[in-house]
């Protein structure tokens, strides 16, 4: 009998999370710093429109997290993200996709930590005693310090195990959605003038262009994160039932949030603010509009809780992306596609030193990007690129291994699959050129790592290639990078050729002829069996 390479003497994932904490898992990486600086940035761009934004990211999010709610409960494994694409396309289109996904989980957690420092910067004292920032934003001395020791709590808490991980998380998660809706109602209540959504310049001052722009300046970045509960279905207690739910769930949960978060930062900004346009709705606080909105109500006391939540709310998303992101290398290492210590589990069924890993990782991105906003758009073109996996695994799999229990069925997949793979191409296409070819180079960096490890296995351990069901992942990547260059969205770098809206249908058209073209090169049932069949430790409940 063949080997499933499987050997059960090895530690495991511990199978202990219920429903409510992947629910959490998900929830509270969906809510973090984008909560507290989404709305200003999307409605800088787009003015009221920007509301339209958000309904927008919702649709084509809510879209991509029914994709992942089936592909999670049919195969629920850890670091989902890099393996549904193995299953369907082989090594090489699972390393893509683990290796980007790895790249947006692993800078977050950094980005999030310098969000929580900066947000408790404007405090007098902090700002007087601590001497956290420079005066350009970038982190002192003192502050890469403070940063380094909540990056080695985050650290802790991950390899203490995921039960603790995913409890902790529960409790904080509780607290980050609440003091948004008390925002919201506070701020409806004290503070709202409903003349603003037609001013400075009308309902959308920018047009259609300032709605889509809009979408990778925080927008995206903001609802992202409901694929956390799919990353640890390794580790579900009932991942067949509960993935799906958790998924759907905090999707439904954040977008609602979001949507009331805008609306109430629109009508309480001041009318005299908006007569000259969108450009500076806000003044003061820039960094943490709703402390100032709340103190210009009146309500001091709601600008002191959310001071608290700008550092609750990014640092517990921090402590989620730092296992995610570990869980992510584990799931690479094991499949030998980066070096095999990264798949190994310490007797409590931790992966170590792929939790390490992402804290080392984590250090270094301190120094090359200083805040919040400087690796928005990197993170948001690299989740979008993880996202497109999901839609051509499904119809592949669908195809390939139609016989596997399906607990959570797609609605129309026909449809919406296609649709959620032009959708991500959409948000990579927004995003701009000026951050795709750098998301291009960072892949041909991580290829050479994959060579590196694949030469460095004996070789009768490396699984085969699959050259050609990866074919077309070259292609589209290339393809998407140059309609960026045609185009005109970003912040330079392109050349502004497709006219308004033909660069959409460009993209659209582009999307659905690589969606199908990789749909029929996705390899042989049988071997998508095989592959489904080494995975059957953990696929078992």
């Amino acid at each position: 009998m063949q080997s499933t390479g499987v050997d059960s003497a090895k530690p495991k994932l511990h199978r202990s999370v219920g429903f409510y904490g992947l629910m959490f898992v998900s929830l509270g990486s969906i809510i973090g710093s984008g909560w507290l600086l989404g709305a200003l940035t999307a409605a800088k761009v787009a003015g009221p429109a920007s509301l339209v934004s958000w309904v927008l990211a919702a649709v084509i999010l809510a879209a991509l997290a029914l994709i992942h709610a089936e592909l999670g409960a049919a195969y629920p494994v850890a670091g989902g993200t890099a393996r549904f694409p193995a299953l369907a396309f082989g090594v090489l289109a699972g390393f893509t996709g683990g290796w980007v996904a790895w790249l947006q989980a692993v800078a977050i957690a950094p980005i999030e930590v310098e969000a929580s420092l900066a947000y408790l910067d404007n405090i007098a004292w902090v700002r007087e005693h601590l001497n956290l920032l420079h005066a350009d934003g970038t982190l002192t001395v003192s502050g890469f310090a403070w940063a380094s020791l909540l990056m080695a709590l985050f650290t802790v808490v991950n390899i203490v195990g995921v039960k603790l991980l995913s409890e902790s998380n529960s409790v904080t998660v509780i607290w980050k959605a609440l003091v948004p809706l008390v925002t919201v109602a506070v701020l409806l209540s004290l503070r709202f003038h409903s003349g603003n959504f037609t001013a400075g310049g009308g309902f959308a001052p920018a047009g259609a262009h300032g709605i889509f722009a809009a979408l990778p300046l925080g927008v995206v970045f903001a609802l992202q994160g409901f694929e956390q509960a799919v990353q640890m279905g390794g580790e579900a207690r009932n991942p067949q039932r509960d993935v799906s739910r958790a998924v759907i769930t905090a999707m439904i949960i954040g977008t609602v949030i979001y949507l009331l978060l805008e609306v109430a930062f629109i009508g309480s900004l001041d009318p005299a603010a908006l007569l000259k346009g969108w450009s500076n709705p806000i003044e003061k606080g820039a960094f943490g509009p709703y402390a100032t909105l709340a103190a210009l109500a009146g309500a001091g006391w709601l600008s002191y809780v959310l001071y608290a939540d700008a550092f609750v709310s990014p640092a517990g998303t921090g402590l989620v992306y730092v296992g995610t992101s570990s869980r992510l290398s584990y799931a690479l290492g094991r499949e030998n596609m980066l070096p095999r210590g990264l798949g190994k589990l310490t007797v409590r069924g931790v992966p170590l030193w792929s939790i390490l890993l992402s804290f080392v990782v984590g250090e270094i991105a301190f120094l090359p990007f200083p805040n919040w906003k400087s690796l928005v758009e990197v993170v948001t073109s690299a989740t979008a690129i993880m996202y497109a996996f999901a839609p051509v695994s499904l119809a592949a799999l669908r195809k390939r291994d139609p016989g596997r229990p399906r607990p959570y069925r797609l609605p129309a997949p026909k449809v919406l699959a296609p649709a959620g793979f032009a959708a991500a191409n959409l948000v990579i296409y927004w995003t701009g050129f000026a951050i795709t070819w750098k998301i291009m180079i960072a892949i041909v960096a991580g290829f050479v790592l994959f060579l590196i490890a694949r030469l460095t296995t004996p070789e009768g351990e490396r699984p085969p290639l699959a050259l050609r069901s990866a074919a077309w992942i070259a292609p589209w990547l290339l393809g998407d990078t140059l309609i960026g260059f045609l185009g005109r969205y970003g912040d330079g770098g392109n050349l502004n050729w497709l006219p308004e809206w033909v660069d959409l249908l460009v993209v659209v058209v582009f999307s659905l002829v690589i969606f199908y073209w990789a749909v029929a090169l996705a390899m042989p049932e049988e071997r998508v069996k095989a592959a489904v069949e080494r995975e059957s430790a953990e696929l078992a409940v």
